[in-house]
């Protein structure tokens, strides 16, 4: 009894907790995201100087870096959010935080950033979506 009682617990807590917890984890990644958008926005002169003196962007030049990311940071957090597109809106933002941890700005913040949006791009982004809505209604 005790383990058909555990089994049901466990099933239950996933079904139940899944969809909340990956709408947290929506919300959350798209708040940061896009909050740093709308600051690099917000004095675009000062982000592209930012991004020839201090973000060491490896690939692109700073001038196209500074547009990518202000572009990045306001748009596929808003995917995110509603859970369009998720996993391939939160592949860039994944990059991101890799260049971003390991360019510029060491910080341990970033690892939990890279795991929530991991889990978002393998788990998909729950029911509680777009993506689920469009899967249901279109296979």
């Amino acid at each position: 009894m005790p383990l058909a009682l555990l089994r049901i617990l466990r099933t239950t807590l996933e079904t139940r907790l899944t969809a909340p917890l990956l709408l947290l984890g929506r919300y959350m990644m798209a708040e940061i995201f896009f909050r740093a958008g709308l600051v690099k926005l917000a004095s675009f002169e000062t982000t592209v100087a930012l991004f020839h003196d201090e973000y060491r962007t490896p690939f692109l030049p700073p001038d196209v870096a500074a547009v990518l990311a202000t572009a990045t940071e306001l748009t596929m957090p808003v995917f995110l959010l509603f859970g369009l597109a998720t996993r391939l809106a939160a592949l860039p933002m994944l990059a991101m935080t890799a260049v971003i941890q390991f360019t510029y700005f060491y910080h341990s913040e970033h690892y939990f950033w890279a795991f929530v949006l991991l889990t978002l791009i393998i788990q998909g982004p729950g029911v509680w979506s777009i993506d689920h809505w469009l899967r249901r209604r279109f296979g």
